[in-house]
């Protein structure tokens, strides 16, 4: 009777230690003799539950006596083999938490050892240390960067530290069946390992597969390592874990060792059963969870509903019946906005008088534009405004830059031209620039808008006069080249024909002295205003330069170094000594040439362009038969602000006049 009894015992713990010898077979661990530590725990149907509900936690569950791996110190590893299945089962599907490990450590506590990400193994004074002797293989599903995790659901092999030597994505290959088979560590689901080492060969090899599926002959994870300078003479083997937040329950339903030689297989059949998610908690959550998540999406769908009203009167747009003949010139509101992103102040290329100008990307087609917006009043005329604008968009020509369209909301208008990525010519001349412009770019940039400005009045089937030539309003494009730009005041006529322009605009310094009389703009007023264009690009001053004792005015600072017989000293000091002589003194003299008081007396931009590219030498000039003695410059008397726009009625004149005494075409005296 004692017999059976004894036999029976035997056969319910299911078990066939032999201490120290390392050689042992748990298929279940109903009654097992384990040395549990922390967390762990066996339950009534011979589960080893690793964690529980606890937060912050290390747990241990180890095999109770050391097992001998090596005769002495110098020895080396011999061959050994496991094989365990186990279970993940979070509680929330979606979040994994902290995995455990299969350890071999020659102690089984682990003092001043971290949970979470630790395993309970090490704490950041000892990750990495060689004097740590532990050897490991982790399944974890949560991807900590800090430590080279390759994601959130891997198999790694560790040896002393977190960091592992070698991982992999948990998953399979089927024998016989290609391709490689992904596995969810956190899926509840049993699934088995092998972990083997070959002593001759110093090769770790870890093998993972479903429960139910044979031992796959290719391995998950190989890696060459000799494991004799990490193991003492005797070390213990079990598993460890810990736990964070949320929290996951860790399972092992059975396990098999032994050193030198396969360990055995284990009994599937009689592995303990894991527990089934409960139901009831599912209900609660369905109970209480599901009212608050309806109320919540309602709650977000009334938001949106709000938010696309409010966005939809945002980029509310008026389109009367007479634009539709401008459509296709016409931008969305919405479009403008977005390429803009919401007219922020980063994208803030510039501002004037008449407006801000943005930097923007369209959305669609990836074009960078350059957008400004004016404030226009209905008085002016819209309609006329908007036909003239398109009209204008019609322009193409190297020296100018494309108008490629307009967009009007409220009393506010934005036209839309190519982006010059370099910017306008006057952050180049002023302010002790960053670049300065050499000669012979600055002399390309005038030819440059020459031309453009020739094409204007000539050159295209309407007579196109800007109103705002100004070293601001020249863009540079990404090979510095000069483009005429901003003809948000612009206006054009037919040939043959008189401007009936009457509303005075443009900027001080560069309005002929006819301009403010009559309020009317003309091919001779945008001459004028180009004389003092070439005047500051090659001076590098501005046409009115204020000072506390008297404004200077750039045209009569440069005609009186011409009388003195050095029209050079005019120059940018800035040039230094890199530049073209008779090129400095032909622009100078231009300038002068353009800056007259009378309209009559200026020359054409066609002979201007002529003059710049040498098809009229500068001895040329006197044969223009201007009177030597009739020419003289104007400015107006008492602007004390350089470069301020002027929109006013057309009833200010310039009030000083310097008469000049001799030809600018004989080369000063």
């Amino acid at each position: 009777m004692l017999f059976v009894i004894v036999l029976a015992v035997s056969l319910l713990a299911n078990t066939a230690p032999t201490h120290g010898t390392g050689d042992f077979t748990y298929n279940g661990f109903r009654s097992a003799n384990l040395s549990l530590d922390g967390l762990a725990e066996l339950t009534g149907n011979g589960l080893l539950k690793l964690t529980n509900g606890t937060e912050e936690k290390e747990t241990y569950a180890f095999y109770p006596d050391p097992i001998t791996f090596k005769n002495s110190s110098n020895g080396t590893v011999p061959s050994f083999s496991t094989t365990f299945v186990f279970a993940i089962i979070p509680g929330y599907p979606a979040f994994g938490n902290p995995g455990f490990t299969f350890v071999i450590a020659p102690r089984r506590v682990f003092p001043g050892a971290r949970p979470d990400h630790f395993f309970g193994l090490f704490n950041e004074t000892n990750d990495g240390n060689a004097t740590n002797h532990i050897f490991a293989v982790e399944f974890d599903t949560i991807q900590n960067n800090e430590i080279y995790d390759i994601n959130d659901n891997h198999v790694g092999i560790d040896v002393n530290g977190l960091i592992s030597l070698n991982s992999s994505p948990a998953g399979y290959t089927e024998n016989n069946i290609p391709g490689f088979r992904n596995l969810s560590l956190i899926s509840g689901k049993a699934m088995q390992v092998w972990v083997d080492y070959h002593g001759v060969q110093k090769q770790i090899r870890v093998t993972l597969a479903p429960v139910n599926v044979e031992k796959p002959n290719t391995p998950l994870l190989s890696l060459s390592f000799n494991l004799s300078p990490i193991f003492k003479e005797t070390m213990y083997v079990g598993f460890s874990s810990s736990t964070g937040t949320p929290l996951t329950s860790h399972y092992i339903l059975g396990w098999s060792f032994k050193v030198n030689g396969q360990a055995h297989r284990l009994d599937l059949s009689q592995l303990p059963r894991l527990p089934h998610m409960k139901k009831k908690q599912k209900s609660i959550f369905l109970t209480a969870g599901l009212p608050f998540i309806c109320l919540f999406f309602l709650s977000i769908l009334v938001f949106a509903m709000a938010y696309a009203i409010r966005k939809r009167r945002k980029f509310a747009e008026v389109l009367e019946d007479w634009e539709h003949d401008y459509s296709p010139h016409r931008f969305k509101y919405k479009d403008i906005y977005v390429a803009t992103k919401g007219f922020r102040d980063q994208e803030l290329l510039g501002a004037g008088g008449f407006g801000r100008v943005y930097r923007g990307v369209l959305p669609t087609s990836k074009t960078e534009i350059a957008v400004k917006r004016i404030s226009h009043e209905s008085r002016q005329g819209m309609r006329q405004f908007i036909a003239e604008i398109i009209s204008i968009g019609r322009l193409r020509h190297r020296n100018i830059v494309t108008l490629l369209g307009y967009c009007r909301r409220k009393g506010e208008l934005l036209l839309v031209y190519d982006y010059m990525p370099n910017g306008s010519l006057d952050k180049y001349l002023y302010n002790q620039p960053r670049v300065t412009l050499s000669w012979s770019q600055r002399f390309r940039v005038i030819k440059g808008v020459a031309h453009g400005l020739s094409y204007l009045h000539e050159g295209w089937e309407q007579v196109v006069i800007h109103r705002d030539i100004k070293a601001s309003n020249v863009l540079l494009d990404s090979e510095l080249n000069g483009r005429l730009g901003d003809f948000g005041l612009a206006r054009l006529y037919d040939h043959g024909t008189d401007p009936q322009t009457t509303h005075l605009v443009g900027t001080i310094g560069y309005l002929a002295p006819e301009n403010t009389r009559t309020g009317k703009a003309t091919t001779s007023t945008d001459v004028f205003a180009f004389g003092a264009f070439l005047l500051e690009v090659a001076s590098g001053r501005r046409p009115i330069e204020a000072r506390e004792e008297e404004d200077v005015i750039l045209v009569d600072w440069v005609f009186s170094c011409w009388d003195k017989g050095d029209i050079l000293e005019a120059r940018d000091p800035n040039l230094g000594t890199d530049f073209v002589a008779k090129e400095v003194e032909l622009v100078l003299q231009l300038g002068l040439l353009c800056s007259q008081s009378q309209p009559t007396a200026r020359p054409r931009m066609r002979q201007v362009v002529q003059y710049l590219e040498g098809e009229l030498a500068l001895e040329e000039l006197s044969s223009l038969g201007i009177s030597k003695s009739g020419w003289q410059f104007s400015y107006h008397d008492g602007f004390s602000t350089a470069g301020t726009s002027y929109p006013s009625s057309a009833n200010k004149a310039f009030s000083q006049t310097s008469s000049v005494a001799n030809s600018l075409l004989s080369g000063g005296r």
